[in-house]
């Protein structure tokens, strides 16, 4: 056998292709292709971007969490009687005389030659219409989006229609009041603003107490150049609120988005004990629908209340408003996403009388709200309230100025008399606070 080792190698003919050169005008062709490819790609993508971004951001991606501004509210301060002078009567009466008489004698006479015709009262009318109209633009539809089911099993979406005020703003965010109903059950919150846009919004915060809520509208959700036209109504004083000074409501007064009623206001009631508060409540002609939403403004624009049927007596044909006022601190949490603290108790100041009587200074609680921080923790109806942690409590004033400080979930020590058959004894208690 032949021995590999020794087995010639055989060469064979190896072929290798070389192509052409490219000419140049070929080259010019292929580099123009593949530019004007690059361009169209290009394009597309861009085209593609622009289309699908905002509709991925908005369904596909989570909500960012973003910091923003806190908003303050000032709180007002309740009016107070002017001290009197030191003046002797007599010589007050004179001054006065000398000063004031003759100016209204002018007054008098003036207005009584004067002779109103239809020009003045088509000119105050203008001026209250644009007055309306400017405030509307700070009104909005809330929308609370709901599924249900018809009688054929399918699926459907409702949508309730309420009014909400937009009250602050932040460089990112607008906060809006509205009542709270408008968010029961919903399964997205949705807004139109005065000039049609429609965005969604987020709930803030709620009060179960007072029946409110405030939502959140981002920026973020609006087209370019609609943030610009929302206008944020200014919140009055409602202190300075006169009985006899002309109002008007707006949101749904009369049961539609955007309509209003004028009127007066016929009587004010003052120091009405309510949940962990001491409030007034407003009566006006003024027409009004609490469900729905409604909002008292006084002669200037400024919103003082807001529509409530929680002290309104069946058949009273009278609009109940509560006064804004007393509720700013509540509201500043709200809009802020902080609780709004609760210790539920509804009660009054010990009068001079009972004081005299032997009854102890401090408030007197008619009522232990049920299942209530101060409820659970042994506090009853009947007690008098003298301080909560190291702050002594003489009025409803103390009270309040007290609460606002505390926060929900915190411990404070709360020391009250209680009447033990024939005198007053001193008890304490460890409260936990609660969120209303």
């Amino acid at each position: 056998m032949p021995d590999k080792n020794t087995e010639k190698k055989h060469h064979f003919i190896n072929e290798k292709i070389i192509r052409p050169r490219l000419t140049r005008l070929q080259v010019v062709r292929r580099l123009l292709f593949w530019g004007i490819g690059a361009v169209l790609f290009g394009f597309l993508a861009a085209v593609t971007f622009v289309v699908s971004e905002p509709w991925a951001r908005r369904y596909l991606s989570e909500p960012e969490t973003v910091e923003s501004s806190s908003v303050s509210i000032p709180k007002d301060e309740p009016e107070t009687t002017p001290a009197p002078t030191t003046a002797s009567p007599t010589e007050t009466s004179d001054e006065e005389e000398s000063e004031t008489a003759p100016i209204e004698e002018v007054v008098r006479n003036e207005v009584e030659r004067y002779e109103f015709g239809t020009e003045d009262l088509l000119s105050m009318y203008a001026g209250f219409n644009q007055l309306v109209q400017e405030t509307n633009k700070g009104i909005v539809a809330v929308h609370a989006v709901k599924t249900q089911t018809d009688w054929l099993d399918n699926s459907v979406e409702v949508a309730g229609n309420y009014a909400g005020l937009v009250i602050a703003a932040t460089p990112d965010e607008f906060f809006i009041l509205t009542p709270r109903e408008a968010l029961s059950e919903a399964e997205e919150i949705e807004v139109a603003l005065y000039d049609g846009t429609l965005a969604r919004a987020e709930l803030q915060g709620m009060d179960q107490v007072s029946n409110m809520a405030v939502l959140r509208l981002g920026a973020s959700e609006l087209d370019e150049g609609v943030a610009e036209k929302i206008k944020v109504l200014e919140l009055g004083n409602s202190y300075m609120v006169k009985q006899g000074d002309l109002v008007f409501t707006a949101g749904a007064p009369a049961g539609m988005i955007y309509s209003n009623s004028v009127g007066t206001v016929s009587y004010i009631a003052k120091n009405i004990s309510t949940v962990d508060a001491s409030t007034r409540l407003f009566y006006t002609g003024a027409a009004g629908q609490a469900a729905q939403g409604s909002y008292m403004f006084d002669a200037e624009g400024k919103i003082v209340g807001w529509v409530t049927d929680d002290y309104r007596a069946e058949g009273d044909s009278m609009t109940v408003v509560r006064a804004l006022s007393d509720y700013k601190p509540v509201l500043e949490k709200l809009s802020n996403g902080i609780a709004a603290p609760y210790l539920g108790m509804m009660g009054q100041e010990v009068p001079e009388s009972k004081r005299q009587e032997g009854m102890p200074l401090g408030i007197y609680i008619s009522r232990a709200i049920a299942d209530g921080p101060m409820y659970n923790a042994g506090i009853q109806s009947g007690d008098i309230l003298t301080k909560i942690g190291e702050s002594e409590i003489v009025t409803m004033r103390d009270y309040q100025n007290c609460l606002d400080k505390l926060e929900a979930g915190q411990a404070v020590h709360v020391e009250i008399q209680r009447f033990d058959l024939e005198e007053y004894v001193a008890m304490e208690y460890d409260v936990t606070v609660g969120a209303r």
